[in-house]
Parts: structure tokens; sequence; C-alpha cells
């Protein structure tokens, strides 16, 4: 099969992830950009990516085969096709472990775990609502509020002695639980370790209810918290389930891994339409 360009961009609630790949038998991914959204137009924000990875690499827009986009894909004006999260997630999670069977998409709005096949296909799934206190979202809300950027939680999460959880149901409410432990005196680790434990108690539910397998692939931009790993991975070891949970240091980079790798297949088979309708005519 001859080699070819192609690009996946993923437009989430916080952050646009864009990645280019050399599409072959054997792709190879050749640059990534990720950017936080902020209050920045996401549509002109995906273009500067595209652009941005372009010109980086010496290459034009012409030649990239096709562009998919994932997630709001409404946002990417210059995108080929687009490709559900779900699907793109977990095709991007069986590439960077082959032999998963089970994907959780830990995004900004919400969690979804995915039971796959050997193909990266998608068999099964389970989700959190919107409004669940369970998101990534809801993490970045009690940062600011704590006075903390995101990147230092999952560390600080991991100095806890005695965390306390959170026991609204709701962000609202878990939001007014946090106010009123930071009024009792707790600590901001203990806070912070009560958060991803509430946050992976629904993880962990949502795996029980699907009847997950191992290997466990976490995805998306909590997946590179390590306290919320841990976090995940003590509750999933109390509830007497052996999963081995899997993290890749992009693990943000999953939906437009995924996305990349559709359009290199659905490159293929409109190619091989064409040909078949210049041989029927």
């Amino acid at each position: 099969m001859n080699e070819f360009i192609t690009m996946g961009i993923d437009v989430g609630g916080s952050y646009i992830k864009a990645l280019l790949m050399q599409y072959s038998d054997s792709p190879i991914i050749i640059d990534k950009k990720c950017e936080k959204v902020r209050k920045r137009n996401p549509s002109v924000l995906s273009n500067e990516l595209i652009e941005y990875l372009l010109k980086k690499n010496n290459l034009n827009f012409s030649d990239v085969a096709y562009l998919a986009s994932t997630g709001e894909g409404e946002m990417v004006a210059r995108k080929t096709g687009h490709f559900y999260s779900m699907t793109t997630h977990a095709r991007g999670g069986q590439f960077l472990f082959p032999h998963a069977r089970t994907i959780v998409d830990m995004g900004a709005l919400y969690v979804r775990a995915i039971k796959i096949d050997h193909r990266g296909k998608v068999m099964d799934y389970k989700m959190t609502g919107q409004c669940a206190s369970g998101s990534g979202q809801f993490i970045e809300n009690i940062s600011r509020y704590l006075g903390l950027a995101i990147e230092e939680v999952g560390n600080l999460s991991l100095e806890a002695k005695n965390p306390e959880t959170p026991s609204g149901i709701c962000a609202v409410l878990a939001e007014t639980d946090v106010i009123n432990m930071v009024s009792r005196g707790i600590s901001t680790p203990n806070i912070v370790k009560g958060i991803h434990l509430s946050i992976a108690n629904r993880v962990v539910r949502l795996l029980s209810s699907l009847k997950a397998e191992s290997p466990v692939v976490l995805t998306g931009g909590m997946a590179m918290n390590e306290g919320m790993v841990q976090a995940i991975s003590e509750l999933s070891a109390e509830s007497k389930n052996d999963w081995e949970f899997k993290t890749y240091k992009d693990s943000i980079f999953a939906g437009s891994l995924g996305a990349a790798l559709w359009s290199g297949y659905r490159f293929i088979k409109l190619k091989e339409k064409d040909k078949r309708a210049i041989e029927v005519n």
C-alpha cells in the first residue's frame, strides 16, 4: 500500500488536539499539537492548529489525503469527514495498546467506558451524564477555587493521608461540599484526593456495569493525571476486580490519533470505490 498523509483533529470541551500521520500498513505519527481553548473561538483555533502542523512539517494542505474531525466536528471547517468520538478513542487506544479490550475516555464533559474487539470495533459502552461531577471540567473548576494549576492536582493528591470525598451527586452540590471542606480546615491534598476518588468511583462503576475486560486503556486528559490513575487502581482493587490499567504519556491525543487512523481507512475505501466505478464504466 502506498503511503500518504492524514490528519485527525479532536475538538473537546477544554482542549483541541491535532495529529499528523504518515498512513501505511504501519502508520507513523509525524507530529501533534494540543491547545487549551480558554475563551478563544474553537473554529479559528482548529484552523490555527492545522496550519501550525502543516507549516512545521513543510506541507501544504493539498498534501493531506484526508482530514477527519472528531468531538465537536462542526467547528472544523476544512475537514474531509467526521468520526464519532467513541470510535476514534476506541481506535486510538487500540493502536497504542493492541491487546486492549476496554477503553475509558476520560474527557472534560463526561467519562465513557468502551468495550472493543481485537480490531478496535466498539462492541458496547457505558457513560456518565454531562451534569455529573465525574468529569475533567469538575476537576478544573475545583482547581481554580483552590488556587491550583490543573497540572498540580494529580501529584498533590498523592500526598493525601486522610482524603474526604464530596457527597454531592452533581457538580453544584459537590462544589458546595468542597467549599465546606475548606471552611472546616481540610487540607488541600485530602480535598483533591477525595475529588479524584469520587470520579474514580464512577469509572469503576462504569467498568463493572460494562463487564469490562483487561487490559483497560485510559485515554483523554484525565488519563495523564497520576493521582487519578492511582485512585482508579485503588478502588478497582477494593472492588475485587483484577483489571490491568494502561496509560500513555500523551493520552489526550487518543481521539485525534483515532481520527487520523480512520482517515486512512476511509481514504482507501473511497479510492477503491472510485476504481470500481471506473472499471464498470
